[in-house]
């Protein structure tokens, strides 16, 4: 209601001299500039939203390319974990990532010891062809039947170890079975 009230002044001021008409003048750069500084805040907060799930995943250690995951560990001597999720669905999935892949122990120790891989299905998050193509493959190969499904790869890439469906230890349980299947 005061915008239109404002507009209607701007455009149609009332008679009265060359103050008003100065007064109309000035205020539509302020109008328009206002109206610039406001999209283009919006344009900047709009980008930051759609970047930060990306940003968010890139800092916790997971990638999405199974090629370099593997190049990566046998390089640094590490394992490969592939986490076959459903992210933005799967109730247990999540409930995993909470509870165990998101703590500080197991960043920790994955950033020493392992290569993290995320291979998602999700429903309503954007993947490009080649990852679901990529993904659609290792599922196949590695016969996914449910999610959550953590596979860890040697550096040749031999299975060493599986464990399918929601953890039922805590971290420092999860943490052990990986430093045993590391050592032997």
């Amino acid at each position: 209601m005061c915008g239109a009230w404002l507009t209607n002044r701007v455009e149609n001021p009332p008679e009265g001299g060359p103050l008003l008409e100065e007064s109309r003048l000035a205020l539509r750069p302020a109008l328009i500039d206002f109206l610039l500084v406001k999209s283009v805040l919006f344009s900047i907060l709009l980008a930051l939203a759609l970047l930060s799930p990306i940003r968010a995943r890139a800092e916790s250690g997971w990638i999405t390319d199974y090629k370099k995951a593997q190049e990566d560990a046998k390089a640094n001597h590490k394992l490969v974990l592939l986490n076959f999720t459903g992210s933005d669905w799967c109730g247990f999935c999540i409930q995993l990532d909470r509870a165990i892949l998101s703590q500080p122990q197991f960043k920790d120790y994955a950033s020493k010891n392992l290569v993290l891989v995320e291979i998602d299905f999700p429903r309503s998050k954007p993947q490009s062809v080649e990852t679901k193509k990529q993904n659609t493959e290792l599922a196949e190969r590695y016969r996914i039947e449910g999610f959550p499904t953590l596979v860890v790869l040697n550096g040749d890439g031999k299975t060493v170890w599986r464990y399918e469906g929601l953890y039922a230890g805590d971290v420092a349980a999860f943490l052990a079975e990986l430093d045993e299947v590391r050592k032997g």
